[in-house]
């Protein structure tokens, strides 16, 4: 299945995009109003994690932890985006405009996650559990979105532009650093496992409906083996692509 937005895997996966937000945005509603009907009270799972994470806490481990939910937030994820989109393009003005563009794409998923969280105002578990500064409410989890956000991004501009093994490899990167950032968030005792779930589900529907909007963008030549290779197709929907 091509889902870059090459060829006629296009005309296979048209509706994948809107079928995987369709879904993610179910379970992710499905998950708020629980949480919303507990007024915010603990859901299955989220003690047990939580008991978990307090029970072990080496100093390497809290410190391992520390630096790696560093990196879902601050400057870090807006720099990853950037560079995806350098990578997404074939001209200097191409990469321009495609950097700016999935920037806009970031801030915008922030916004919502916002606005979501104020709405919800869940409380996070009790501050002498943390193991890390904290600020705001719980769900969903800002650091668990804002990474899984970041490495769609990522893995949508390598699958553009890079050879097929390489953009294996910095996909399945981008995923484990992801979900990594929001285990963290659980394990140093500043979110509860859903809303680390609701991030992810929440970052899920915005990238959904990034990639839908995304693979109808033009592919130019850039004259390398890969992608953007001379043959590839420079559009979507270019009737004399071949068959995958």
């Amino acid at each position: 299945m091509d889902w870059t937005g090459r060829g006629s895997g296009v005309h296979r996966t048209g509706r994948a995009p809107v079928l995987l937000a369709v879904v993610c945005a179910l379970l992710f509603a499905a998950l708020a109003t629980a949480v919303a009907l507990r007024h915010g009270a603990l859901l299955p799972g989220d003690a047990s994690a939580h008991a978990w994470g307090l029970a072990h806490r080496p100093p390497e481990a809290v410190a391992l932890a520390r630096g790696i939910t560093a990196t879902g937030t601050g400057p870090w994820p807006y720099v990853l985006v950037v560079i995806a989109g350098f990578l997404a393009g074939s001209t200097t003005r191409e990469r321009l405009r495609i950097a700016v563009v999935v920037l806009i794409v970031l801030v915008a998923g922030q916004l919502v996650r916002t606005g979501v969280m104020e709405l919800f105002a869940r409380a996070r578990p009790a501050p002498a559990d943390w193991a890390t500064h904290a600020s705001g409410f719980a769900f969903p989890s800002g650091h668990a979105t804002t990474s899984a956000l970041t490495a769609g991004l990522l893995c949508w501009a390598t699958t553009r532009r890079t050879r097929a093994d390489l953009a294996r490899t910095t996909c399945t990167l981008a995923v484990c650093w992801a979900v990594a950032v929001g285990l963290t968030r659980v394990y140093l005792g500043v979110h509860w496992a859903s809303d680390v779930i609701g991030g992810w589900l929440l970052a899920a529907v915005w990238l959904s409906l990034w990639w839908g909007w995304a693979r109808r963008l033009p592919v130019e030549s850039s004259g390398r083996d890969g992608p953007g290779a001379p043959g590839a197709g420079t559009a979507p929907d270019a009737s004399d692509a071949p068959p995958s």
